[in-house]
This record gives structure tokens, sequence and C-alpha cells, in this order.
């Protein structure tokens, strides 16, 4: 829906927090780091394979798309390719600092 309060014309910060990991994430990956993107660059930790994936999710939500199947266009939820040691991502998107 585009009357969301997390859409609008300018663009957000997406701060990206692992909710869940299992196994032996090979990058160390914990419950509770975060990793902050922002129009100018990336603040924080993260593998090589999860940024590749979730890439396309933190611009969509950087600048302000609208996901359908989503119930609060504030946040999204996103796992990272490794089926054996799995990080589960928390997107949200977040007012830049001033």
């Amino acid at each position: 829906m585009n009357d969301s309060k997390c859409i609008r014309s300018e663009p957000w910060h997406v701060l990206c927090k692992v909710i869940k990991q299992e196994g032996e994430c090979a990058a160390g990956h914990k419950v509770g780091d975060e990793v902050l993107f922002t129009v100018n660059g990336i603040k924080g930790n993260l593998c090589i394979s999860a940024l590749y994936s979730v890439l396309p999710k933190v611009f969509a939500m950087m600048f302000n798309a609208n996901f359908p199947w989503l119930d609060d266009q504030c946040k999204a939820i996103h796992a990272c390719p490794d089926p054996y040691n799995p990080v589960v991502l928390e997107l949200s998107r977040v007012e830049p600092e001033q």
C-alpha cells in the first residue's frame, strides 16, 4: 500500500540485523549483528554471499519500493543462500542520521 508510513519520496537507510543463525556460519555472523546500508555505503560486516543476495532488496527498500506481500512496509525478512548454515536477516527502513 502506498499510504504506508515507510513509503515516501526521500531515500531511507536500511538496517540489516541478524535475527536467526543456525549451524556454523563461516563468516561468524551471530544473532544481534547489525549492518547499516546508506546511500553512501555500508557500515558493518556482511559475508559476500549474504551481501550479494540481499542487495536487491536493500536498494528496493532504500528507494521506496512497495512490496504488496508485506503487511508492514517498514520491515522485511531475508535469508542468506547457505542452506546448511542459514542466517536470517531482518531489514528495517530507518531515518537517515541528520
